[in-house]
């Protein structure tokens, strides 16, 4: 790399200097990941990853992708960028689980207007802050620096990560039965869904969101809505070991009404007891602030649940207590029951 650099092409608003300089900026965020399954470093033209499946009658590679939307306005705005990388792993991976795969490494893309290495660097940290917390290997990605095309001070963020499981231990919702119990697992807010709404709500751009508020328990909108993404792999995982899991929703965009049914099959549908819901701050003050329904938050956010699990009802009390173990306040919000509506409120 010593001699590459082209006066041109800088003069063209592409800086392959700064390229560089980013790529050693983010080789020790990147270290933090590595696990037993890396054959590559960083820099070259693929990521090379030897998959184990040991112990495996029939491994399935389980693969999800995902980007992190109008989130990253708030990033820009804040000027706050080591944290938008673990929403974007979240929702690659929290996907992946949703299957009972076990990530293994993630890629992401970087499109920038300008690559200024010290803010792609700290973009690189939050995705190596959330492979560390899912167990996953950063084996490659891409950074694109496009002018024109992109503000100079704005980017956009997106990954894939793949993931394995034994073909005999996919999660089938076919087995679901009447009575089987509904399990929450807390959501650390908005996470990263419905932010044109959110920022259509409080003005984001052109009103002041880094004042502190009661109802937020006195932090600001700004702080809150920055929160990231949680990520579940690994409760999960320890979950699956056991304790029989019938299904899985990651709540993301489209909240309950859309995400619980994916994972239920044909003539069953999920009662939720919305008493039993803990509904965090932020969602009443939306809820507030913009004048929504009740069925248009439902059907927007997670409302306070980041991910729903589906188990035996003569399971519920030691998955509880599995969760517990492995740092999940998990709670009880409802059961299966025999219905073509999908999601049902009580």
């Amino acid at each position: 790399m010593k001699n590459s650099r082209s006066e041109s092409y800088a003069a063209a608003g592409v800086d392959i200097t700064a390229g560089y300089r980013a790529v050693e900026l983010m080789k020790a965020h990147v270290a933090r990941t590595l696990t037993a399954g890396v054959c590559s470093d960083v820099g070259g033209f693929g990521g090379l990853f030897e998959l184990d499946v040991a112990g495996m009658e029939k491994p399935v590679l389980v693969s999800g992708t995902d980007g992190v939307g109008t989130k990253l306005k708030l990033a820009f705005l804040q000027d706050k960028h080591d944290t938008v990388g673990i929403d974007c792993v979240a929702m690659c991976v929290n996907d992946i689980i949703c299957c009972g795969a076990k990530p293994l490494f993630f890629l992401d893309y970087i499109a920038c207007g300008k690559n200024v290495p010290e803010k792609i660097a700290a973009i690189v940290s939050g995705i190596a802050e959330g492979c560390v917390q899912s167990d996953a290997a950063i084996i490659g990605g891409e950074t694109a620096e496009m002018p024109g095309f992109y503000p100079v001070d704005e980017y956009d963020l997106a990954g894939f990560a793949v993931g394995v499981v034994d073909k005999k231990k996919i999660l089938n919702p076919a087995s679901m039965e009447e009575g089987d119990v509904v399990i929450a697992l807390p959501s650390s807010g908005v996470h990263s869904n419905g932010f044109s709404l959110v920022r259509k709500v409080f003005g984001i751009g052109e009103n002041d969101i880094s004042k502190p508020m009661a109802e937020l328990g006195g932090k600001s909108v700004g702080e809150v809505l920055l929160t990231p993404t949680r990520i579940y792999v690994k409760p999960v995982l320890a979950l699956l070991e056991q304790v029989t899991v019938r299904a899985i929703s990651h709540i993301t965009g489209g909240g309950f009404y859309e995400n619980i049914p994916r994972s239920l099959p044909d003539g069953f549908g999920a009662k939720i007891n919305k008493a039993a819901l803990r509904i965090l701050p932020i969602f009443d003050l939306i809820a507030k602030v913009g004048n929504i329904s009740e069925r248009d938050m439902f059907n927007t956010f997670n409302m306070g649940v980041g991910m729903s699990i589906v188990v035996k009802k003569d399971e519920a009390e030691k998955a509880l207590a599995v969760l517990k173990e492995n740092g999940e306040d998990a709670y009880i919000i409802g059961e299966i029951i025999k219905s073509d509506e999908g999601v049902v409120f009580c």
